[in-house]
Protein backbone atom coordinates (compact mmCIF):
# COMPACT_ATOMS: atom_id res chain seq x y z
CA UNK A 1 0.00 0.00 0.00
CA UNK A 2 1.02 3.67 -0.98
CA UNK A 3 -0.24 6.64 0.45
CA UNK A 4 1.46 9.70 -0.14
CA UNK A 5 0.61 13.67 -0.03
CA UNK A 6 3.56 15.17 0.20
CA UNK A 7 5.89 13.93 -2.98
CA UNK A 8 5.93 16.75 -6.07
CA UNK A 9 3.54 15.21 -8.53
CA UNK A 10 0.24 15.81 -9.76
CA UNK A 11 -2.69 15.63 -7.55
CA UNK A 12 -4.08 11.49 -7.46
CA UNK A 13 -6.40 9.92 -5.69
CA UNK A 14 -5.56 6.81 -7.29
CA UNK A 15 -6.50 3.53 -4.50
CA UNK A 16 -5.44 0.29 -5.56
CA UNK A 17 -6.12 -3.22 -3.30
CA UNK A 18 -4.85 -6.19 -5.03
CA UNK A 19 -4.39 -9.87 -3.95
CA UNK A 20 -4.74 -13.44 -4.67
CA UNK A 21 -8.03 -13.72 -5.63
CA UNK A 22 -8.88 -10.02 -7.34
CA UNK A 23 -8.22 -6.35 -7.43
CA UNK A 24 -9.88 -2.74 -6.43
CA UNK A 25 -8.84 0.22 -8.09
CA UNK A 26 -10.49 3.30 -7.29
CA UNK A 27 -11.23 6.31 -9.76
CA UNK A 28 -13.32 5.50 -11.01
CA UNK A 29 -14.07 2.33 -9.45
CA UNK A 30 -13.13 -0.87 -11.07
CA UNK A 31 -13.14 -4.48 -9.94
CA UNK A 32 -11.65 -7.98 -11.40
CA UNK A 33 -12.07 -11.37 -9.30
CA UNK A 34 -11.42 -14.48 -9.51
CA UNK A 35 -11.66 -16.06 -11.46
CA UNK A 36 -11.52 -13.61 -14.72
CA UNK A 37 -8.78 -11.33 -12.48
CA UNK A 38 -7.21 -10.28 -16.04
CA UNK A 39 -10.25 -8.01 -17.04
CA UNK A 40 -12.45 -5.74 -15.48
CA UNK A 41 -16.14 -6.45 -14.46
CA UNK A 42 -18.77 -5.51 -16.78
CA UNK A 43 -20.72 -2.31 -15.82
CA UNK A 44 -23.76 -4.06 -14.36
CA UNK A 45 -21.87 -6.75 -12.45
CA UNK A 46 -20.01 -3.91 -10.72
CA UNK A 47 -23.13 -2.46 -10.25
CA UNK A 48 -24.74 -5.48 -8.43
CA UNK A 49 -21.58 -6.04 -6.29
CA UNK A 50 -21.85 -2.48 -5.13
CA UNK A 51 -25.64 -2.83 -4.19
CA UNK A 52 -24.79 -6.19 -2.41
CA UNK A 53 -21.99 -4.63 -0.50
CA UNK A 54 -22.93 -0.88 0.02
CA UNK A 55 -22.62 0.27 3.89
CA UNK A 56 -25.73 0.84 6.14
CA UNK A 57 -23.98 4.31 7.18
CA UNK A 58 -23.84 5.26 3.04
CA UNK A 59 -27.17 3.50 2.60
CA UNK A 60 -29.09 5.72 4.77
CA UNK A 61 -27.00 9.11 4.93
CA UNK A 62 -25.53 9.20 1.29
CA UNK A 63 -27.13 11.29 -0.66
CA UNK A 64 -27.56 13.76 1.84
CA UNK A 65 -23.25 13.64 2.29
CA UNK A 66 -23.29 13.90 -1.44
CA UNK A 67 -25.15 17.14 -1.61
CA UNK A 68 -22.52 18.36 1.25
CA UNK A 69 -20.45 17.67 -0.34
CA UNK A 70 -16.42 16.98 0.88
CA UNK A 71 -14.41 14.25 -0.31
CA UNK A 72 -17.65 13.35 -2.14
CA UNK A 73 -19.28 13.22 0.89
CA UNK A 74 -16.98 11.26 2.75
CA UNK A 75 -16.49 14.32 5.11
CA UNK A 76 -19.98 14.32 5.98
CA UNK A 77 -20.30 10.64 7.14
CA UNK A 78 -17.39 10.87 9.25
CA UNK A 79 -18.22 14.15 10.83
CA UNK A 80 -22.01 12.35 11.41
CA UNK A 81 -20.37 9.43 12.64
CA UNK A 82 -18.43 11.40 15.21
CA UNK A 83 -21.15 13.26 16.80
CA UNK A 84 -23.72 10.23 16.69
CA UNK A 85 -20.99 8.58 19.21
CA UNK A 86 -20.48 11.64 21.35
CA UNK A 87 -24.23 12.27 21.89
CA UNK A 88 -24.61 8.67 22.22
CA UNK A 89 -22.31 7.47 24.82
CA UNK A 90 -20.96 5.09 22.65
CA UNK A 91 -16.99 4.48 21.75
CA UNK A 92 -15.19 6.97 19.00
CA UNK A 93 -14.13 5.36 15.67
CA UNK A 94 -10.55 5.97 16.28
CA UNK A 95 -9.09 5.68 19.95
CA UNK A 96 -5.98 7.33 22.00
CA UNK A 97 -4.00 4.64 21.34
CA UNK A 98 -4.83 4.76 17.28
CA UNK A 99 -4.00 8.69 17.58
CA UNK A 100 -0.58 8.23 19.44
CA UNK A 101 0.28 5.71 16.64
CA UNK A 102 -0.69 7.55 13.46
CA UNK A 103 0.79 10.67 14.98
CA UNK A 104 4.06 8.61 15.43
CA UNK A 105 4.50 8.04 11.70
CA UNK A 106 6.44 11.77 10.86
CA UNK A 107 8.82 11.14 14.14
CA UNK A 108 9.12 7.38 13.07
CA UNK A 109 10.23 8.86 9.69
CA UNK A 110 12.30 11.12 10.78
CA UNK A 111 14.18 8.38 12.75
CA UNK A 112 14.30 6.11 10.03
CA UNK A 113 16.02 8.93 7.51
CA UNK A 114 18.73 9.92 10.08
CA UNK A 115 19.73 5.85 9.98
CA UNK A 116 19.74 6.22 6.05
CA UNK A 117 16.36 4.47 5.76
CA UNK A 118 17.21 2.04 7.81
CA UNK A 119 13.06 0.45 9.70
CA UNK A 120 12.22 1.57 12.50
CA UNK A 121 10.40 -0.39 15.40
CA UNK A 122 6.98 1.07 15.89
CA UNK A 123 5.84 1.29 19.22
CA UNK A 124 2.97 -0.30 20.76
CA UNK A 125 1.22 2.19 22.69
CA UNK A 126 -1.29 -0.53 23.74
CA UNK A 127 1.11 -2.96 25.83
CA UNK A 128 -0.64 -5.50 24.04
CA UNK A 129 -4.31 -4.79 24.58
CA UNK A 130 -5.07 -4.39 20.73
CA UNK A 131 -4.81 -8.29 20.94
CA UNK A 132 -8.32 -8.43 23.11
CA UNK A 133 -9.75 -5.15 21.85
CA UNK A 134 -13.51 -5.90 21.23
CA UNK A 135 -14.31 -4.87 17.48
CA UNK A 136 -16.76 -1.99 16.81
CA UNK A 137 -19.97 -3.08 15.67
CA UNK A 138 -21.49 -1.38 12.27
CA UNK A 139 -23.62 1.86 13.74
CA UNK A 140 -25.95 3.40 11.40
CA UNK A 141 -27.19 7.13 12.30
Amino acid sequence: MQHDTTSPRPYSRINLISGTRGVLADYPLRVALAPDTHAWMKESELEALKAKYVHPLWDKNGEAAKKAGGHGGMDFLMDLRLCHCLQHGLPLDIDVYDSALWSSVVELSERSVERDGKPVKVPDFTRGAWKIAEPLGIVTV
